[in-house]
């Protein structure tokens, strides 16, 4: 056997793995349902889409302050994985409404994401209560930047912490 051929077999067996898991979860009647929903359009910067509404529905604000949100929302089955845990793509939507949230300007167009980098520590199950606080880290010109931070309420373990970037587009003086 050669040197890193048991590395590649080992990959090889992941890959394959992925496929099945992305073949599975795409295909068969339960997914041809999904894909028939229609959804009305929504305006763009003065209504919510149908995703910014499916994951940040039932979340609660508790605490506004300039440049800093805490947030409670508790983990519904809608938002979990095949292992009943809050999904990762969840979790990232979450970092990046709220994360924008904190930075907002009042009365200007949301900013633009630039980059978020997420660290996944621990897992929150269905029906866990989270706090999710989002904190302006500064701003530099058009360039602004929050950190989110999503724990347990009722453990205090910390789920998940994220890092937003994002940019200030100036509104139109049209």
């Amino acid at each position: 056997m050669e040197f890193g051929s048991t590395n590649t077999l080992a990959m090889d067996a992941a890959m394959e793995r992925a496929r099945e898991f992305i073949e599975k979860t795409t295909a068969g009647e339960e997914a041809d349902r999904v894909s028939r929903l229609t959804f009305p359009t929504h305006q763009p910067h003065s209504e919510p889409s149908f995703w910014e509404y499916f994951v940040l529905r039932g979340i609660r604000v508790e605490q506004v302050r300039p440049g800093s949100f805490v947030c409670s929302f508790k983990v519904p089955p809608r938002l979990t994985d095949i292992n009943g845990n809050l999904s990762n793509g969840a979790i990232a939507a979450m970092v990046d409404e709220i994360g924008a949230a904190a930075v907002h300007h009042d009365g200007q167009p949301m900013d633009v994401s630039v980059d978020m980098s997420i660290s996944y520590i621990s897992p929150a199950k269905m029906n866990d209560e989270l706090e999710i606080t989002s904190r302006l880290l500064g701003r530099q010109g058009a360039y602004s930047g929050a950190s989110v931070l999503i724990q347990n309420k009722t453990t205090g373990e910390v789920v998940a912490e994220g890092r937003h970037s994002l940019f200030s587009i100036p509104a139109s003086k049209m």
